[in-house]
C-alpha cells in the first residue's frame, strides 16, 4: 500500500489492522474451517520528495516481506536501514555458497549439566562461519538469509551429520540440535532425518531435535505432522527460548514436548523481580505437570544456578559451567568425567568390600 502524509498514514495503518482483525477470524466453507493470513507493507510519502508511484510501489513490497519475515500477520512501514539490510543480505548470499562448497562451517558445544551433581549429561551443537578472511559471522546475521534462499535444508542437514559424528564416542550424552522453522516445513525433512540416523548409527534416543514457537505456529499442521514421524523414529523433541513467545498450556499439550528450555532472559529476570520468579516457578511447574524435564539456559553465576536448582530444573546450562567448545574438548571433558565416574565406582566397590573381608576372617579364625 501506498500512503502519503501523517494523519492519513495513520487512517491507513489502521484500516490495515482492522483487517487483519478480521483475517485472524477463520473462515467457514462447508464443514471446514479455513484459517487466511496476510502481510501488509506500507509506504509513506510527502509532495516535497516526488518519490515516483514505482519507487512507492518497491518500496511497499520490501515492506511486505519484512512483515512476513516478522512472522506474518502484521503490517509493516517501510525504512532506509531495510534497503541497507538487503545490500548486506546480497553480500552474504554469494559467500553463503561458497562457504558450502569450501567447508568454511564449523560446530561448537555448549554442555549442560546435571543440576544435583554438576556432570554433563548433554551438548548443544552451534553452528559458527568464519568467512575465508577469518571474520567470524553470526548464525542470527546468516541463518535468516540461507532460509530465504532455499540452502538452510542443505545447511541443517550438514549440521546433523557432522553432529552425530562427532558426538557418537560421546556414550550416555544427548546431542541437542536446533531446527529451523523453514527445515521443519520441508516435507523432506523427517525422511532425510531417518537416513541421517541409519547412515550414522547415531542411537535416536540420545538426539533431541529443538525448536522455537514459531516454528510450530507458522504451519502447525505441517509441523506436528513433521514431529509425530520424528518421534516415531524415538528422536526427543525441545521447546526452545519458552519465556520469550506466548505459547499457552494447550499449545504444550498439542505437541507433547520431551523438554522446556527456560529461556536466558526468564532466569535472568526471574532473580531481580518477584513476579519473574513467580513466571519462572509457574513454568517449571507446569513443565512437571505435563510430564516433561527442564532446562535453564543462560545461567551465569552461582546465584541463578541454586534458584533455579531449587525450583526443580533438571539441567543447567551456561557460563557459570561452559562455553561453547570444539569437539576437541568435550571429548577431553568426557573421557575425564567417564574416568572419574569409573574411579569413584572402585573407591565405592573397596568401601563395602573391606569391610566383608573382615568379618570373613574373623569368623574363619
Amino acid at each position: 500500500m501506498v500512503m502519503g502524509g501523517p494523519v492519513a498514514g495513520t487512517i491507513l495503518e489502521g484500516i490495515c489492522r482492522g483487517l487483519l482483525q478480521r483475517l485472524a477470524n477463520p473462515i467457514t466453507v462447508g464443514e471446514r474451517h479455513i484459517n487466511v493470513g496476510a502481510s501488509i507493507g506500507l509506504a509513506r510519502s510527502w509532495p516535497a520528495k516526488r518519490i515516483p508511484s514505482s519507487e512507492m510501489l518497491r518500496r511497499s513490497d520490501v515492506a511486505m516481506y519484512m512483515s512476513k519475515r516478522g512472522g506474518k500477520m502484521r503490517c509493516t512501514w517501510f525504512s532506509e536501514t531495510f534497503d541497507q539490510r538487503r545490500e548486506a543480505v546480497r553480500e552474504i548470499e554469494d559467500e553463503l555458497r561458497s562457504a558450502l562448497a569450501n567447508r568454511e562451517f564449523a560446530l561448537a558445544y555448549q554442555p549442560l549439566v546435571d543440576a544435583d551433581n554438576g556432570t554433563i549429561v548433554a551438548v548443544e551443537a552451534l553452528l559458527r562461519w568464519n568467512r575465508a578472511d577469518g571474520q567470524p559471522i553470526s548464525p542470527a546475521v546468516f541463518v535468516p538469509v540461507a532460509e530465504e534462499m532455499g540452502l538452510i535444508n542443505q545447511i541443517g542437514l550438514w549440521v546433523l551429520r557432522r553432529a552425530m559424528c562427532d558426538a557418537a564416542a560421546w556414550e550416555g550424552i544427548t546431542l541437542s540440535v536446533n531446527i529451523s522453522a523453514a527445515q521443519l516445513r520441508n516435507p523432506e525433512f523427517p525422511i532425510k532425518l531417518g537416513e541421517l540416523l541409519e547412515e550414522t548409527g547415531f542411537a535416536p534416543e540420545r538426539l533431541e531435535l529443538e525448536i522455537t514457537e514459531t516454528c510450530l505456529v507458522l504451519d502447525p499442521v505441517v509441523a506436528e505432522r513433521s514431529l509425530d514421524v520424528i518421534r516415531g523414529f524415538g528422536v526427543n523433541i525441545s521447546l526452545d527460548d519458552f519465556g520469550t513467545g506466548y505459547a499457552s498450556i494447550g499449545f504444550l499439550r498439542q505437541f507433547r514436548f520431551e523438554k522446556l528450555k527456560l529461556d536466558r532472559s526468564l532466569v535472568v529476570q526471574a532473580g531481580e523481580d518477584d513476579g519473574s520468579r513467580a513466571m519462572m516457578l509457574s513454568s517449571i511447574a507446569m513443565a512437571r505437570a505435563l510430564k516433561m524435564s527442564v532446562t535453564a539456559e543462560g545461567v551465569e553465576t552461582r546465584e541463578q544456578a541454586d534458584m533455579v536448582r531449587v525450583a526443580g530444573a533438571d539441567q543447567l546450562q551456561g557460563w557459570l559451567y561452559y562455553k561453547a567448545l570444539p569437539n576437541t574438548e568435550v571429548d577431553r571433558l568426557y573421557r575425564a568425567q567417564i574416568e572419574g565416574e569409573e574411579s569413584a565406582a572402585t573407591r565405592t566397590t573397596q568401601h563395602h568390600s573391606a569391610p566383608h573381608a573382615g568379618r570373613t576372617g574373623d569368623q574363619a579364625a
